[in-house]
């Protein structure tokens, strides 16, 4: 009878502690969810920073660890992007603008140094971005007022990902088929820029983002203005000596 006893008063003796440590791991953990932290230094390669109801809002990351093209919170591959940076969210968890940084000593032995500021349309591409570059030598800083397809960008990759198993040329066929029958095109409808042969240009555009006005300084200094028409074609110039 003491035998059995102990045996019983052990198998509950284990079980009330094993209990009391459960509680207190977790009453620690849902503790530590709620309080404000102070660091002094954090390394990480990626943060996520999310809603109450778990929503991305932005990420923080390095090169390796960059997220694709997210479109209300489900990740698609990105076709080009590859540098470190912020990108940012809206409140369906879709991105919508971002700060990408990049640089390093080229294959030439030259250095190579790129930023990129932009803000998105609503479920579409860039609608404003501020970027500099550098590369073998050249160098150009721009920035770039644009407007969008209303199409909205998921309906593009949904489309990208029903043909994904094509080969590559018929996939571009597909795709440019596409955007033509759904007058997909993103329009630029001002460029400021630095351009790499040293000159500086203010170009407008109209609405089917046609150049239509074009102020430049060449690199030796000259300026010059063009108005053209819907074909491109110079109608005038100042100054008008130097007219084409």
């Amino acid at each position: 009878m003491k035998s059995s006893f102990g045996q019983r008063f052990l198998v509950v003796y284990s079980g009330v502690l094993t209990a009391v440590f459960a509680v207190t791991v977790l009453s620690g953990f849902v503790g530590t969810t709620t309080k404000k932290t102070t660091l002094d230094e954090l390394t990480v390669q990626r943060i996520n920073v999310v809603e109450p109801d778990g929503t991305l809002r932005m990420v923080i990351s390095n090169k390796a660890t960059e997220p694709g093209l997210i479109i209300k919170s489900k990740e698609h591959p990105h076709p080009t992007r590859s540098s470190a940076g912020i990108l940012f969210y809206n409140d369906e968890g879709t991105e919508n603008g971002g700060l990408m940084f990049d640089g390093k000593v080229g294959k030439d032995g030259q250095g190579e140094s790129s930023g990129h500021l932009s803000f998105d349309e609503y479920e579409q591409d860039q609608a404003f971005v501020a970027e500099y570059g550098q590369k073998g030598g050249k160098r150009y800083a721009r920035l770039v007022f644009a407007d969008n397809p209303d199409m909205p960008m998921s309906k593009v990759v949904d489309f990208t990902n029903s043909i994904s198993q094509l080969p590559a040329d018929e996939q571009s066929k597909r795709k440019a088929e596409f955007m033509a029958r759904n007058h997909y095109k993103v329009k630029p409808r001002m460029v400021i820029s630095r351009l790499p042969d040293e000159s500086v240009m203010l170009g407008l555009n109209d609405t089917e983002g046609r150049p239509r006005i074009r102020m430049q300084v060449a690199p030796d200094g000259t300026p010059s203005l063009q108005m053209l028409d819907d074909k491109g074609k110079v109608i005038s110039q100042m100054p008008t000596s130097s007219a084409r």
